[in-house]
């Protein structure tokens, strides 16, 4: 636990992996999605809230319920992904404190504060997206997040009788990594970091 990763693992994780926009002819097996969903399960949220909830679209009938909701720039490589992942949010998430948080009332510290309710919410499962894409490189597979979409008619479609709400898109397969753009700068340390 106190140990770092070797170099092979760093790259895998951080400094080879990349957003990918194409996608190879490969499916993602149901199982390893499941074992994906358990590796991302075990990240911190605070309260151990959990409000992240995932939507695995792999038919070409959820495809097509998805597409109309997409921006005209996610389409393609969208359709072409094995699986995109809604990741949403459960805006009722506070029911399963009891469950998820035994040690207090967690579940009165929400009820009568939507605010409060929606930046947990939204925080939390932005947090477990990060969580998702570093299992899913760990477990071999590559990721595509994107924002590109409308969450109404997305919410509408796929959401309408359920307290779910969407916060982004994430394609998911083995990426064809002659479709993947050169690296983009990054900020450094000395403009973004401030020792106090």
């Amino acid at each position: 636990m106190h140990q770092s990763l070797d170099q092979s693992a760093l790259a895998q994780l951080f400094t080879d992996a990349r957003s990918h926009n194409g996608w190879l002819d490969k499916a993602v097996p149901d199982s390893l999605l499941e074992e994906l969903y358990d590796l991302t399960k075990m990240g911190p949220t605070s309260a151990n809230c959990s409000p992240a909830r995932f939507v695995f679209i792999r038919t070409k009938q959820g495809k097509e319920l998805l597409k109309p909701c997409l921006s005209s720039g996610n389409l393609e490589k969208t359709m072409a992904a094995p699986v995109t992942v809604i990741v949403a949010y459960d805006s009722r998430f506070y029911d399963s404190l009891p469950f998820l948080f035994p040690h207090a009332d967690a579940r009165s510290w929400f009820t009568g504060s939507p605010e409060m309710i929606h930046e947990t919410a939204f925080r939390n499962s932005s947090m477990q997206a990060a969580y998702f894409i570093f299992a899913a490189r760990s477990l071999g597979l590559d990721t595509g997040p994107m924002s590109g979409f409308d969450p109404k008619a997305l919410d509408t479609a796929f959401f309408s009788d359920s307290h779910w709400k969407s916060n982004l898109l994430i394609n998911l397969g083995y990426g064809d990594s002659s479709k993947v753009f050169d690296r983009l700068p990054r900020l450094p340390y000395s403009k973004t970091c401030i020792l106090t």
